[in-house]
């Protein structure tokens, strides 16, 4: 009898450590909770009306051209955290995961500028409200999830391509998995220092002060910006994330989170 019961006792725990959105027994031991139930979008927060994103699947699925484009915000706040989630890219698409977010804002109708100006015109010409129409940036800091291949943007070089602290540290290696198949990131944050993990490779590890930092800040947005005097100083130590929609589908599950204080 006992030597048919280990055998399914291994099996029973193999299937529990699977299931989808729901957490290990050691991942309760170590004080993860779990924030996407597979079924409802309670524990995010998106504005009224908003409809960039949808529930499939058991995931949470990115909408291409929505009425108003913003990311889905985590309730809660969080300083020092690791992050760990499951995703999947479609072709040709991009998305990101926002952290230490120190501002977001509705882009006004600007005349036609590039999108840094734009962001910064805003800025000087806030919206009141949430409009019926439009796009909200965040000013935060980004773990990349694109297309390697097919994106326009991954193609300008490493700090663009998936794992990358984006436009500011590339990944040390390539390790996405082919599109249409989930890929398993984690991001840790303690003080200022970050790692992005995916499929269980180190592939970026480094500061928010790092030169990179500033260096990308400056050139991307210019010194006299607000988003590069928000990157830069990082005011807000405890904040929200998010998911982003960049008008590309991209899909997330297994989303779970532990603070370290």
């Amino acid at each position: 009898m006992y030597r048919f019961a280990i055998p399914f006792l291994i099996l029973a725990a193999q299937l529990a450590a699977q299931k989808t959105n729901a957490l290990t027994p050691e991942e309760k031991k170590e004080g993860f909770k779990l924030l996407f139930d597979g079924k409802t979008l309670k524990g995010w927060e998106q504005a009224a009306g908003a409809d960039s994103f949808s529930i499939e699947n058991e995931c949470i699925k990115v909408m291409r051209k929505p009425k108003l484009r913003q990311d889905l915000y985590s309730k809660e706040k969080y300083k020092d955290f690791e992050l760990r989630w499951e995703w999947k890219i479609s072709a040709g698409g991009n998305s990101g995961l926002k952290y230490r977010i120190q501002d977001r804002l509705w882009l006004t109708e600007p005349p036609k500028m590039k999108f840094e100006d734009a962001v910064e015109y805003s800025y000087q010409h806030p919206i009141a409200g949430v409009p019926e129409k439009g796009q909200q940036y965040v000013v935060s800091f980004e773990y990349q999830m694109i297309d390697n291949d097919k994106h326009k943007d991954a193609q300008r070089g490493p700090k663009y391509q998936t794992g990358a602290l984006y436009d500011m540290i590339p990944p040390t290696k390539s390790a996405a998995k082919p599109v249409g198949e989930f890929n398993q990131s984690r991001l840790i944050v303690k003080g200022k220092n970050v790692e992005h993990w995916l499929n269980g490779e180190l592939v970026m590890k480094g500061s928010l002060d790092d030169p990179a930092v500033e260096a990308g800040s400056a050139k991307r947005w210019g010194k006299d910006s607000h988003v590069y005097k928000f990157l830069t100083g990082q005011p807000t130590k405890e904040c929200q994330f998010s998911l982003q929609n960049h008008d590309d589908e991209a899909w997330f599950r297994n989303i779970r989170i532990k603070r370290f204080n």
